[in-house]
């Protein structure tokens, strides 16, 4: 029956398009904003969901392509929307979602009878993003508020009401306003993106932390178009993190960022005045000097959408990726030629990195099979990836075989 269904949304995906750009020329959401005005270009617009999770047997696992002595394989299907991964005290590694689910899911470490079903412990709830375990609670953010569930693993039948509300007057809203969180010395870590594809963005656009209690809220990083990546180096503790690159200036440019914190609270890393490093924004731009601003640590690619960052802390793989950062490019929805995976990236030492790709696969025939964004390394040294596109959670390991 899914796979039925699937094939009749595909079939329909032209006429769900035509109807998202006729509705954009109505009206043009903020994704649209300096778009121009040609055939081509026109005719772009943020690639749909899929409303059901792709079949297990029809995943494109087999397609991906990793270096000598990985391995990837199917950890759980049937999991729409798949979106950021974290792990619990006992095992449970829990998922939330985006535009589509609406829902947080719990999944076991362990397959039953060679499956692990997703159960729902959050529903109804929009833009079900931001999630982070901390000592035995589940931190979960909104577009609008950010909320703490206590002792959460003894109470995944029924949640019940959050044990306290860390912040509800967060500002909301469809462009970047979902969450990423990251817990790093007792402290939360959430993300603010530009309410807009290109703005002028007040108090938008920033990296912010609070106490685990939701006081003593702190900027610690500005001019952050859109992260929804990012995470700490366990050997510096330093704060490095992915951000999405403005919209329609050219097919080719701005590279998406990875950017590396050294100054918390000091630094602006460009938006909206200057993309990439260097170059001015035509409209923000003038009077500005891209040498005002922090350089990228690494440029990403045109348009890449660049989500989840995790640095990898297993004894599993090779040294040479011991410390690194895996990125998850989830790939461009506007630009002509598709392109994406899972991308790892080298600090150099002097605040810059050296990024390459790590598994490929995700693309056939310009057409998106999967799109990778977010990571959990499990116990065993092993990395779990998120699909939402596929609804479909991955599994790499190594054999010992490659170098």
């Amino acid at each position: 029956m899914h796979q039925i269904r699937l094939r009749s949304f595909v079939a329909a995906l032209p006429l769900l398009c035509t109807a998202v750009v006729a509705s954009a020329q109505d009206a043009e959401p903020g994704w649209a904003k300096g778009r121009p005005k040609t055939d081509t270009a026109m005719k772009m617009a943020p690639v749909p969901a899929f409303p059901i999770p792709t079949a297990a047997d029809q995943l494109p696992t087999a397609k991906f392509k990793l270096p000598p002595g990985f391995k990837v394989e199917t950890w759980a299907s049937g999991v729409l929307d798949a979106r950021e991964l974290r792990q619990g005290a006992k095992g449970n590694i829990f998922v939330s979602t985006l535009f589509v689910a609406n829902k947080v899911y719990v999944l076991p470490e362990k397959a039953v009878d060679g499956k692990r079903e997703p159960k729902v412990i959050i529903d109804k709830t929009e833009q079900a993003t931001g999630i982070e375990f901390y000592k035995g609670s589940l931190f979960f953010a909104t577009h609008k508020k950010i909320v703490r569930y206590d002792n959460v693993e003894d109470k995944l039948d029924n949640l019940g009401e959050p044990s306290a509300v860390l912040n509800d007057k967060l500002p909301g809203g469809s462009d970047h306003s979902w969450k990423y969180l990251r817990v790093h010395n007792d402290k939360l870590y959430y993300n603010i993106g530009a309410p807009c594809n290109i703005c002028d963005p007040g108090e938008y656009a920033k990296i912010y932390s609070m106490k685990l209690d939701g006081s003593g809220i702190e900027t610690i990083a500005s001019g952050v178009r859109n992260t929804v990546g990012f995470d700490f180096d366990p050997k510096t503790g330093d704060l490095w993190f992915t951000d999405n690159g403005r919209d329609w200036l050219s097919e080719e440019i701005p590279n998406d960022e990875l950017n590396h914190v050294t100054q918390p609270g000091k630094q602006h890393f460009g938006y909206p005045y200057c993309h990439q490093g260097n170059i001015p924004d035509p409209e923000f731009g003038w009077g500005k000097s891209c040498d005002d601003f922090v350089k990228p640590a690494a440029l990403l690619g045109p348009h890449a959408g660049s989500l989840g960052l995790k640095f990898y802390t297993g004894k599993m793989f090779p040294a040479k990726y011991q410390g690194a950062m895996f990125i998850a490019i989830h790939g461009p929805w506007n630009r002509t030629k598709k392109y994406n995976g899972v991308y790892v990236a080298r600090p150099d030492g002097k605040g810059g990195a050296k990024v390459e790709p790590f598994m490929t696969g995700f693309v056939e025939n310009n057409t998106y099979l999967g799109r990778p964004v977010d990571f959990l390394v499990m116990k065993d040294g092993s990395l779990l990836v998120s699909d939402d596109h596929a609804g479909a959670i991955y599994r790499i390991s190594y054999s010992g075989k490659g170098k």
